[in-house]
C-alpha cells in the first residue's frame, strides 16, 4: 500500500508515489510537488454539444465553463509548470474544434506559464487543438502517464475508468468521485462536470487494483478510505 502519512480534509492527502510527494486535491486533480506538475484527467469537454448532435437529449451546455473554471482555480493555487491532461479531455474530436473556437482564449490563458500535454484518448484521438504537446503517453522519471492503465503497469497515472466509491456516514449514503492508489499505479477520477462513474468494486477495476489499494473520495474535501472489502460499511 502507498505510504499516505498526510490528510487535509478540506482540501487534499498527500501521499509519496515512486519515491515522489503527491497530492490527491479534491478537485480530482493530482499534484506533483517535486516536479511542480498537476494532471488531471477525462474532461469530457464539449459532452452537451455531442449528445445534441447525435440527436440525444439536450443538456445545459454550462459544463465547459465549469469545467474549465475549476481547472483554472486550481492551476492558480498549484502554479504548475507542466499540465498533463490524460485523455478524454474532449468528447470527440468534433468538440475539440468547438471548444478551442468558444473557450479557445481561456484555454490560452491557463497554458501561457505552462508545458502543456494533451494525452490522447478513446474520444479524442486526434484532437485539433491550437497550443501544446499531443502524445499517446509522457513519461517524467519513472511515472508513465497514460489514458489506460496497462494490466502490468508500474509507475503508471491514468484516467478513463472514472472510478467513484459509494460508503455510509452517518447513516446516509455518500457515493463520490475518487482516486484509486495502490503501489504500482494511480487511476485519476474523471474531471469533468459531465462525467459519470465506474464503482471501485466493480471489473475491471476491482481486478485492476492490488489488494492493499486506497481510494481518496473528492467533492468538497478529501478523505481516504481503504478498499475492497470495508468500503462498504464505513
Amino acid at each position: 500500500m502507498p505510504d499516505l502519512p498526510d490528510t487535509d480534509r478540506n482540501s487534499h492527502v498527500e501521499f509519496r508515489f515512486c519515491g515522489m510527494r503527491m497530492r490527491a486535491l479534491a478537485s480530482g486533480a493530482l499534484q506533483l510537488l517535486g516536479l511542480e506538475t498537476v494532471a488531471v484527467a477525462d474532461l469530457h469537454l464539449g459532452k452537451s454539444q455531442r449528445i445534441a448532435r447525435s440527436g440525444g437529449s439536450l443538456l445545459p451546455p454550462y459544463e465547459n465553463s465549469d469545467s474549465l473554471a475549476r481547472l483554472q482555480r486550481d492551476l492558480a493555487a498549484t502554479n504548475p509548470s507542466t499540465v498533463i491532461c490524460l485523455g478524454d479531455s474532449f468528447d470527440d474530436d468534433v468538440a475539440a474544434l468547438e471548444v478551442s473556437r468558444l473557450h479557445g482564449e481561456r484555454l490560452s490563458e491557463m497554458q501561457k506559464k505552462c508545458h502543456w500535454i494533451w494525452v490522447r484518448g478513446n474520444h479524442d484521438a486526434e484532437p485539433d487543438v491550437t497550443s501544446g504537446e499531443v502524445v499517446t503517453e509522457f513519461g517524467i522519471g519513472r511515472l508513465m502517464f497514460r489514458h489506460v492503465a496497462t494490466r502490468d503497469g508500474v509507475g503508471e497515472v491514468s484516467g478513463h475508468y472514472h472510478p467513484k466509491i459509494s460508503i455510509s456516514a452517518k447513516g446516509r449514503r455518500i457515493s463520490r468521485a475518487c482516486f484509486l492508489i495502490d503501489r504500482n499505479r494511480i487511476l485519476l477520477p474523471a474531471y469533468g462536470t459531465y462525467t459519470g462513474g465506474l464503482d471501485c468494486r466493480e471489473p475491471p477495476l476491482s481486478s485492476l487494483m492490488r489488494n492493499d489499494a486506497v481510494a481518496v473520495m473528492t467533492g468538497g474535501f478529501a478523505r481516504m478510505v481503504p478498499l475492497p472489502s470495508s468500503s462498504t460499511d464505513m
